[in-house]
């Protein structure tokens, strides 16, 4: 089986599901990394796992799997030779404790459930492990009782302690010292004892600057009084570090030597947890354990998509008896793509060893393989139309299909001419049931129902369709064809009959009415030009009007030309725009008086005044038009 096939058919959703209902991530991960079994044994023994755990479930108030953590990665620190920190000692010594407890649960279910009562006779109890890490570690920490060297030492550190606390109260009570310090507390610098003391005075007290304050302030003395109590308390607490470490090492080690008998407790709990979290998955859905086996024979009572939640309509189903290969027809949005689905995913499911929604006299058969060939796989990035993405899925199943395989198609042979697409769907068909396979697919085409009609180990199903109410029932009736309604919802629709009526006429023979150019309300003849111009605006020069590409307003200065072009005077600059790309706002004789001159309205103030000094005879500006001239020869 291959990814596409878990993708298109939602495993993996399923198996998130499933996931919640585990305790921990040991669970969690032996889910994720279940895949379906082409194995009968395999697929038997996984599903009376879950009878056995049901009825523990059932007969159970509290499965003791709490503190049962992925303790993997401090197993993976430990065959590397590194050495344990306290905490991680506490989380190994919980995980004994909850194999114990694991352990000692299952052994008194032996009577209803022998299988999984049988692994927890392979863990091992590591008593004296979990014994010597609550012993050594407390709190966190290594304990004092651990070792008689180490509760000597914690000992000898308490005293120097109370020593050196000692002898810092008596410096900071003094009286002649007062004036010194900053804040009459002992601190701690490096874990080194000191006293905050003003900066100013550091060189009047007597000892070592361990450090200085943000603002320069304070600095913080180790007096010398406690030097000789401060070096003591140093080499005493490197010689609590070694013993320390002695003691975490002596732990490890117990661990390691333990090691492979660990990771066999890891395996079984978390197939326990995985195995429970199934089962409380099971009944949180009032799901079943479905019968089995290994012919091809696949009978689903009333079953249900395990990802469809609201008012689901519950699956009739069989296939691989009486017939081997199913054509499912109906009605768009009918709900043929959800039974592929359906079937295709109850099956995984089983051989996955999960439960599934169904009734008890559920069967399922087990496949070596699993193929679908459903929804839209156009791949632009390979340039492959949706027909041809869907003929190279096919051609990749047929080369891996053998006798043992189940097939999904979903609308085969469409995406193109519809007479060569279910021809080649029937010859698609034809090869997959040579090959023994068992097909379920849906179509529209009427071909392929004719096909199954006639063949003796096809059979047609239908998907229901209410045409009172114009909705699908989501209901499959085996044994008969269904109509895709496409004219039925075409009038329900609003489409016109005589249209509809015409449609059922060329359904039949074909003949199709070119008659009808005659009626036809669109004119071919050529639209001549007063035609296209006689809705538009008759303007005039100085009319106001809107320019619809600018959303703003010029005046005309010159009327339409021969190319439809109007003359506008727009922000200062002439500019030509199409009549069509114009609307009068207001016409010019509504906007001056009468015997207004509305060449003074595209004459700019300088025209106008040059045009003034020449009529009374100014010598500077005949100059100017006389140099204007010149320039222009």
């Amino acid at each position: 089986m291959n990814i596409n096939t878990f993708e298109k058919l939602q495993l993996n959703e399923v198996k998130e599901l499933i996931k919640n209902y585990c305790v921990s991530s040991l669970g969690k991960e032996l889910i994720e990394k279940t895949n379906p079994s082409g194995n009968f044994n395999i697929v038997k023994r996984r599903l009376n796992e879950n009878k056995e755990a049901r009825k523990i479930l059932e007969n159970s108030n509290h499965i003791p799997l709490e503190g049962l953590f992925n303790i993997n990665p401090i197993i993976e620190k430990v065959e590397k030779g590194m050495i344990l920190e306290p905490n991680e000692l506490i989380s190994v010594e919980d995980f004994f404790r909850g194999c114990r407890k694991i352990k000692s649960f299952m052994r008194d279910k032996e009577f209803y459930s022998p299988k999984l009562s049988s692994y927890a006779l392979n863990i091992c109890e590591c008593v004296n492990i979990e014994e010597e890490i609550k012993y050594c570690i407390k709190n966190n920490k290594v304990d004092s009782e651990a070792s008689k060297e180490l509760k000597k030492i914690r000992r000898s550190i308490e005293i120097t302690e109370e020593r050196i606390k000692e002898r810092l109260n008596k410096f900071i009570t003094s009286s002649a010292n007062k004036k010194y310090i900053q804040e009459f507390i002992i601190s701690k610098r490096d874990d080194r004892y000191v006293i905050p003391i003003k900066a100013s005075y550091k060189n009047e007290v007597d000892g070592i600057v361990l450090d200085t304050s943000a603002k320069g302030t304070t600095v913080f003395i180790e007096p010398s009084s406690i030097s000789k109590y401060s070096l003591e308390l140093i080499t005493l607490k490197s010689e609590e570090s070694v013993e320390e470490y002695k003691i975490l090492s002596y732990l490890t080690e117990l661990i390691y030597e333990k090691i492979q008998n660990i990771k066999l407790n890891m395996e079984i709990i978390s197939e326990y947890d995985m195995v429970f979290g199934k089962s409380k998955y099971s009944q949180a859905n009032k799901a079943v354990t479905p019968k089995l086996n290994n012919n091809g024979y696949i009978k689903i009572v009333n079953g249900k998509h395990p990802l469809l939640t609201k008012n689901v309509v519950p699956l009739n189903f069989e296939v691989g008896k009486d017939y081997r290969n199913l054509i499912i027809t109906g009605p768009n949005a009918g709900g043929k793509t959800v039974t592929l689905k359906t079937v295709g995913l109850l099956t995984l499911m089983t051989q996955c060893g999960f439960d599934i929604c169904a009734s008890e006299d559920t069967e399922i058969s087990v496949f070596e393989k699993v193929f679908v060939d459903i929804g839209d796989n156009q791949s632009i990035e390979n340039a492959l139309s949706t027909f041809s993405s869907h003929i190279k899925n096919i051609a990749d199943i047929m080369s891996r299909a053998n006798n043992k395989t189940l097939v999904l198609f979903d609308e085969i042979g469409s995406g193109t001419e519809p007479n060569e697409g279910a021809s080649l769907a029937i010859a698609i068909l034809e090869e997959f049931y040579k090959m023994g396979c068992i097909i379920v697919a849906s179509t529209h085409y009427g071909e392929i129902k004719k096909f199954a009609t006639n063949h003796p180990h096809f059979e047609n199903a239908g998907m229901m369709f209410d045409k009172d109410t114009l909705e699908p029932m989501y209901k499959l009736i085996i044994g008969r064809s269904e109509d895709s309604n496409a004219l039925f919802i075409s009038k329900k629709m609003g489409i016109k009959d005589k249209v509809l009526n015409k449609a059922k006429s060329y359904m039949s023979d074909k003949n199709y009415d070119f008659n009808l150019i005659g009626e036809s309300k669109i004119s071919m003849k050529p639209i001549e030009e007063e035609e296209v111009l006689k809705n538009l605006p008759n303007l005039e020069i100085g009319d106001k009007v809107k320019l619809l590409d600018y959303d703003d307003y010029g005046i005309v200065y010159k009327t339409i030309d021969k190319y439809n072009n109007v003359k506008i005077l727009y922000k200062e600059e002439f500019v030509k725009v199409n009549i069509k790309r114009i609307e009068l706002s207001l016409k010019a004789k509504d906007l001056y008086p009468v015997g207004y001159d509305l060449n003074s309205l595209f004459t700019s103030f300088e025209e106008r005044k040059l045009e003034k000094d020449i009529a009374r005879g100014s010598k500077k500006a005949l100059k100017k038009i006389q140099k204007e001239i010149k320039n222009n020869r």
